[in-house]
């Protein structure tokens, strides 16, 4: 019981009405012994006393005080299609993401009406698993709202984000669980610092997953589908760098 209510708690607080069986299926998907062998044994571990003691836990945030005076820009600073120059050279103003997948409303948010939705702004510390870190402010639409929009499908488990960015011709990818989908501070940022999106952090939107390794806060995200495996997306391990490098999907902090 109060693993379910706690969820429930996290969820009533971004205004989002919530299913018992999209909480159910979270349960269902850490004790799978299929989603353990796919995370391994020390992930799988962390994954699990995370949601069980965690899952609602917020990450610190910090006053303007504690600001960065300089924000890495990690990764690819742009995107090289030509369809996203295109939109960056009209500021985006005909840009639009796309919520799809298993979904029974899917969706298409322009730049515009995305910023008049409620938003949240959160002062939190990147940490890029390089070893460095640094202290952000960020404004944006909590992701959860935008799939409540959506209306996810029962049997949707997973949340992947398809970016405009690419490394040698492969596109950038990652993907989160709905617990860390729904969580207050997980959100599609427009703003950072006060202004607009910079281009190298991620214009004109970037996800904000605040409980995890910088490499999962993907940039530049033209798309975010619905999915009930991880198996099809990329290699099948979850994201970009997982099927690359080997990083871990749950990165967890």
């Amino acid at each position: 019981m109060t693993r379910p209510l706690s969820r429930r708690r996290l969820l009533a607080g971004l205004g989002v009405a919530v299913t018992a069986p999209l909480l159910s299926a979270c349960d269902r998907l850490g004790q799978s012994p299929g989603f353990r062998k796919f995370l391994g044994t020390g992930e799988w571990l962390s994954y699990r006393v995370h949601r069980w003691i965690g899952s609602s836990a917020m990450a610190t945030e910090y006053p303007e005080s504690a600001l960065s005076p300089v924000f890495r820009t990690n990764g690819n600073t742009t995107a090289s299609s030509a369809e996203y120059q295109r939109h960056a050279a009209e500021s985006f103003a005909n840009w639009r993401l796309v919520i799809d997948g298993l979904v029974d409303a899917p969706q298409s948010f322009s730049l515009a009406e995305l910023r008049a939705m409620p938003s949240r702004t959160q002062i939190t510390r990147h940490d890029c698993v390089e070893g460095w870190s640094a202290i952000g402010q960020w404004t944006g639409v909590p992701l959860g709202a935008l799939l409540a929009r959506a209306q996810l499908k029962p049997d949707a488990r997973f949340v992947v984000f398809h970016c405009a960015d690419d490394f040698s011709g492969t596109p950038y990818y990652e993907s989160i669980d709905l617990v860390d989908a729904f969580h207050p501070q997980t959100i599609l940022a427009y703003g950072m610092n006060g202004k607009d999106l910079p281009m190298g952090n991620g214009a004109p939107l970037r996800l904000r997953v605040e409980r995890q390794l910088g490499y999962k806060h993907a940039k530049f995200v033209m798309r975010v589908e619905a999915v009930e495996s991880l198996a099809p997306i990329g290699q099948g391990s979850g994201g970009f760098w997982e099927d690359r490098a080997g990083y871990d999907w749950y990165a967890g902090i």
